[in-house]
């Protein structure tokens, strides 16, 4: 059931507008590019049911997830070509459980050049610069990763 107050939940229903729109829907599960400044490429996959926590989802949710974290991220790696694809859940929002979601991020060279880092600390240097990439930039990738993903399925 969606939340309405829950942001994801706008963005997996589309009662919010959200560039590049959804790249894939499943039975259970949608991906969409991320809204944050998380660089060019990364993707959220959000169960489309409000779910708070991994211990949750039921058994047609978890059947599903391993598969589709692997072909997003091969999608991700196809289109990016970065020196390694950043799997992780984040499901906080001002320090309490919110609708999980798994952060798919191309790891490339020119941004760990750029934030002199790697790992959870590239991700937080990219949270603290908050640059967000531009609609249009997002709307390019999205055309593309979404035939990626049609082509892998």
């Amino acid at each position: 059931m969606a939340d309405i107050a829950c942001m994801a939940c706008r963005f997996v229903h589309e009662d919010e507008p959200l560039p590049g729109g959804t790249l894939l829907r499943t039975a259970n599960w949608v991906v969409q590019h991320s809204k944050g400044p998380l660089g060019l490429g990364t993707l959220a996959v959000m169960p489309i049911r409000h779910v708070l926590h991994v211990s949750d989802l039921t058994g047609d949710e978890s059947a599903e997830l391993g598969p589709l974290l692997q072909r997003t991220s091969a999608a991700v790696t196809a289109i990016m070509n970065p020196e390694q694809v950043y799997v992780c859940l984040w499901s906080h929002a001002d320090a309490v459980p919110g609708h999980l979601h798994f952060v798919v991020q191309p790891a490339c060279r020119s941004d760990m050049t750029r934030y002199n880092a790697y790992g959870p600390v590239l991700q937080l240097a990219m949270s603290e610069a908050d640059r967000v990439p531009s609609e249009g930039a997002v709307e390019e990738v999205c055309t593309r990763l979404r035939a990626e993903l049609g082509a892998s399925g």
